[in-house]
Order: structure tokens, then C-alpha cells, then sequence
């Protein structure tokens, strides 16, 4: 959130959309006993004609979000890596994830995405800016960032990978 006034600043045309509902997942809740997007929208004001909070969105919908996006921010402090990230990647986007441990297991700075520091929102805004200053330039990152989770995190892969896990776990 801190880094959208700098993204909206230097990219007049940009349109920012925000999916997931408002709920805690996987962190603490807000201090002040709201939502964190009402925490963060007293801190950070942005414009509602610019900045759209979609909500939780049917599979079919987050997919189609994410195929006319140019590019995806997936930012988590050190815990668990999501599906989404997977998915955004599978989908083709470029994505500007924070530079921790779980998204390091799976995006490759400069290779298949581009990382920056979870704390700096002016760096967010920065990697963020390269690519909707020249979205072209980062084709082969689009398309390495899906042949990353083809390789890796395809279904029979991921079973084939569980499946011998479970045989040395038996067999140990």
C-alpha cells in the first residue's frame, strides 16, 4: 500500500487492482482492531478511480485479473509461500515479489521475476515502474516465469514428487 502513491505518481495511466478479501490469513490482525486495509488506508490515501479493491474472486475471475495485468506484487513476510504466486506466474506475469525466503524458493531475481526488500515501498514502486515503463522488455521474463512452475510445480510432477516421499517415509 505504501508504494502505490509512488507507482500512481510516476505512472499517470496506471490502475492498480487489489484482490482478496479482508480477512487474516496467515499474519496477526490489525492493532487497532480493524481490517488492514482500513489501517492502511488511514496511512496511505489513494484514489478510488484508480485504486480497486476487488475482493475474494471466483478462480475464473482472479485468472482473467491476472491475464490482463502487467504485473503482479507478491509480497509476504517470512511464513508460507501461496498458490497465487504459482499461479500469477503460471499465467505469464511479471511478478515483483519481496526478496524472502519463501518467494526465493521459487522466483530467481532477474531470472523468472524480479525481487526487492518486503519493508521498502519505494523500491516496490520502482521494480513496479520498470516494467510498466517498458512492458516489452520483459517478455522472456513472462515466459521463464512460466515455464518455472511447468517445470516445477505441475501436477504430475508435484504427485510424482509426494508419491517418493511417501515410499521413504514408509520405508524409513
Amino acid at each position: 500500500m505504501r508504494a502505490i502513491p509512488h507507482i500512481l505518481d510516476k505512472h499517470p495511466d496506471a490502475v492498480i487492482l487489489i484482490m482478496g478479501d479482508d480477512s487474516t490469513s496467515y499474519g496477526a490482525s490489525s492493532a487497532d482492531g480493524g481490517t488492514w486495509r482500513e489501517t492502511m488506508l488511514r496511512e496511505v490515501p489513494v484514489d478510488p478511480g484508480r485504486v480497486h479493491f476487488l475482493g475474494r474472486l471466483p478462480y475464473d475471475r482472479y485468472r482473467s485479473v491476472l491475464q490482463l495485468s502487467r504485473v503482479h506484487v507478491y509480497l509476504t513476510y517470512p511464513f508460507v509461500l501461496s498458490w497465487s504466486v504459482l499461479e500469477a506466474m503460471a499465467t505469464g506475469c511479471v511478478v515483483v515479489g519481496s526478496d524472502t525466503g519463501p518467494v526465493r524458493e521459487v522466483i530467481s531475481h532477474g531470472e523468472n521475476g524480479l525481487l526487492t526488500d518486503f519493508f521498502d515501498s519505494r523500491s516496490i514502486a520502482h521494480r513496479v515502474g520498470e516494467i510498466l515503463a517498458e512492458p516489452a522488455a520483459f517478455a522472456d521474463l513472462r515466459k521463464a516465469a512460466r515455464q518455472s512452475v511447468i517445470d516445477s510445480y505441475d501436477l504430475p510432477i508435484c504427485l510424482d514428487r509426494e508419491q517418493r516421499l511417501l515410499r521413504q517415509l514408509m520405508n524409513a
